[in-house]
């Protein structure tokens, strides 16, 4: 079966032409290439691209690119479009490689807790397949619900589970990469481990789709946890409650979840969901602790966020465990249901994150701009969103000095632009501020070298 493609020109140049000749099955739809050009970030084009290519074969992607690479089409791979980043934005001239047919679990081995899945698998349907067999798929991205593995896999993605578990880097065992030029390559292995050759594996993971199109990922799963364990915590203040998830670590706990919202975001949950978080306190900390001895690790952790919480609540059943998370699941859509987010993801050192929240709090008092911040406290990822009048076309100024103060903020504090989401298209003028002119022309060289004619999502990451 051929990919459907939208062509975006009544009249396509040549190059389009030699595309749909090589990919029959062409239709003109502008409102389905303007959902395809544009991702959860915002961030708006300043036309339609030329086609989208709805892949349904690994043999559709390599004829794709084959033909892109040719005629020098760029291309933009894409799953769900749930990036916060840019990194799936598509303007005038491009293609959309969109890889969300290829979703299928082709198999899930128990024994060796491994899975072999396509790119566009929706990942919380990973992790209850894997449920069936007593695992688990251990990083869970907020969007874990309709997120896809790749794009998970192209952002390295995080979750609430990566304190204890690591992120998607941790769980990718070995893929397989359409290459510029329509190779397909595999890299890694079936087993946890192995060092034969280069981690190429590893180069593609968080990549952003400028090196390669995963279309296959072989996954490490992990045995369900015997028991989970919920503490929750208020603090009088946010930095408050950032001190205490430090102590934690000082103290060599081990939580399996650790979590902080600051008063702002309760506040907006409960405008929201109808909740009312924000009347106990100025912040809120979720820690869960999970596995045989998930209920002494849990009594630990209350006892060390006691010392400094309002109040903390030890052995909190499981419907109120769910209620507490779900309420920091629904942050994000709770924030965006009253304006438009810019939506940011430092991370800092875990013994400078009372620092980062401080230097927030001043950031959104200088600048005037509302900033909600919350956290994977357990390792120092912090999203501080900035929200705007949804009704303006673009972000205003002051927003965006707000942005760039957060990030060099987290370069002062030894830490980093972006955790979890990716540079993007959005934060590539700080991309050599962190790393440096010489890395980045490393990066450069490795580019060119996978892709020298530039075509794989250009404009991104790089």
């Amino acid at each position: 079966m051929s990919p459907t493609i939208i062509a975006g020109a009544a009249s396509p140049p040549r190059s389009v032409r030699a595309l749909l000749a090589e990919l029959p099955g062409a239709v003109l739809d502008e409102a389905r290439l303007a959902a395809a050009a544009v991702d959860r970030s915002g961030v708006r084009t300043s036309g339609l691209p030329l086609a989208l290519v709805r892949a349904k074969s690994v043999d559709d992607v390599r004829r794709t690119m084959r033909v892109a690479h040719e005629h020098r089409i760029p291309v933009v791979p894409r799953g769900a479009g749930s990036g916060v980043a840019g990194g799936a934005t598509a303007g005038p001239g491009t293609v959309v490689l969109d890889l969300s047919g290829l979703d299928r679990i082709v198999d899930l081995d128990p024994h060796d807790e491994t899975a072999d899945v396509e790119p566009g698998v929706v990942t919380a349907d990973l992790d209850r397949a894997a449920a069936a067999h007593g695992l688990r798929y251990a990083p869970d991205p907020a969007s874990a619900a309709f997120s896809t593995i790749g794009g998970n896999i192209a952002t390295n993605a995080g979750g609430m589970r990566c304190v204890k578990y690591g992120v998607t880097r941790d769980a990718v065992l070995g893929l397989d990469v359409v290459l510029a030029d329509g190779t397909l390559v595999h890299t890694g292995r079936r087993t946890v481990k192995g060092v034969a050759g280069l981690d190429v594996t590893s180069l593609f993971v968080g990549s952003e789709g400028v090196l390669g199109v995963v279309v296959g990922a072989t996954l490490r799963l992990r045995p369900l946890t015997e028991a989970t364990a919920t503490v929750a915590a208020t603090f009088a203040d946010v930095v408050a409650a950032a001190d205490g998830c430090a102590a934690l670590a000082r103290d060599r706990r081990q939580p399996s979840v650790l979590e902080l919202l600051d008063h702002a975001t309760l506040e907006v949950v409960d405008r929201a969901q109808g909740s009312t978080h924000a009347r106990r306190g100025g912040a809120l900390v979720i820690a869960q602790a999970d596995g045989p001895g998930a209920a002494a690790e849990a009594a630990a952790i209350a006892e060390v966020l006691a010392r400094t919480a309002l109040a903390v609540e030890h052995g909190v059943d499981d419907a109120t465990s769910e209620r507490l998370l779900q309420a920091r699941r629904l942050a994000l859509p709770s924030i965006e249901a009253f304006g438009r987010a810019l939506i940011e993801d430092i991370c800092v050192p875990r013994s400078r994150l009372a620092e980062a929240f401080a230097g927030v709090q001043e950031i959104s008092r200088r600048t005037g701009v509302a900033v909600y911040s919350f956290a994977h406290a357990g390792d120092g990822n912090l999203h501080p969103i900035i929200s705007f009048d949804a009704a303006l076309p673009e972000p205003p100024l002051e927003v965006h000095e707000a942005a760039d103060a957060i990030f060099a903020l987290a370069l002062s504090l030894g830490g980093t632009v972006t955790g979890e989401h990716g540079i993007g298209s959005l934060k590539r003028a700080w991309l050599a501020r962190e790393v440096g002119e010489e890395s980045l022309a490393l990066q450069t060289r490795l580019k060119d070298a996978l892709d020298p004619r530039g075509i794989l999502n250009p404009g991104k990451a790089l």
